[in-house]
């Protein structure tokens, strides 16, 4: 690298040599820019606490998925698809404000929500796009809707939804409690397209019970039908797992 050059890349965050871990590192704070930004812009009601415990959300799960992305992230470039998921950790992270603050905003959650499930299927196609699909990205983005199905589930409780909405949010929970005491239900499953169209069936369930003009039969129906897909889902996975156990 010439002077010249030396000098102008001084000047920007990011440079071509740089690792997938660092350029994690230089991202993250525009999430918390971001979870900020909503919690004072959309939330401002829950109080200067919940936006601290939004933020310090973010920052855990943020440096949890850096420590990963060392260990397990196969690529010399870090991606856009992880960066996406990132923005999608933010998005989340936010709407623990109005969690923890007790502050149900259904216009604002469900606007934040609806852009962070509208995002889900991006990065998918970004690291397919650039050939940069690795193990890493497929767990950092399920366990991010995973965390974004229960903190909706929650809200949706908050609300004013029948308490039966909170299962909704804890099959991925129960599954690795079980998975603790029978090991073998952490063995690799095949990719399932079923399984994702589940998910984001899951997901726009627990968006549309934001709303509180959803009438109680109508909302408890689609409880109920979501968990019996579920249930299908994991149960299908639990049967393949135990029959291929050691």
């Amino acid at each position: 690298m010439t002077t010249v050059d030396a000098r102008v890349w001084r000047w920007f965050p990011l440079r071509p040599t740089d690792t997938p871990v660092r350029r994690f590192a230089v991202l993250a704070p525009v999430g918390v820019a971001v979870v900020a930004g909503l919690g004072v812009g959309a939330f401002g009601s829950a109080g200067a606490l919940a936006i601290a415990v939004g933020i310090g959300t973010f920052i855990t799960a943020a440096g949890v998925a850096a420590w990963q992305l060392r260990r397990h992230h196969p690529h010399a470039r870090l991606g856009f698809a992880n960066a996406v998921t990132l923005l999608r950790l933010a998005f989340v992270s936010a709407l623990v404000i109005p969690l923890v603050g007790l502050a149900h905003a259904p216009l604002a959650i469900i606007v934040i929500a609806t852009i962070s499930l509208s995002l889900d299927g991006v990065d998918g196609w970004l690291a397919r796009r650039q050939g940069l699909s690795s193990d890493f990205g497929g767990r950092f983005d399920m366990e991010v809707d995973s965390v974004f199905a229960l903190v909706l589930a929650l809200l949706a409780a908050l609300g004013g939804a029948p308490w039966l909405v909170i299962a909704l949010g804890l099959p991925r929970y129960l599954f690795w409690v079980a998975g603790a005491i029978w090991p073998w239900l952490y063995g690799s499953l095949p990719p399932r397209y079923s399984g994702k169209v589940i998910c984001v069936i899951q997901l726009i369930v627990l968006i549309v019970l934001q709303s509180p003009w959803v009438p109680a039969p109508l909302a408890f129906a689609l409880i109920v039908g979501t968990l019996g897909a579920l249930a299908w889902s994991f149960g299908r996975d639990i049967v393949w797992l135990w029959r291929r156990k050691a």
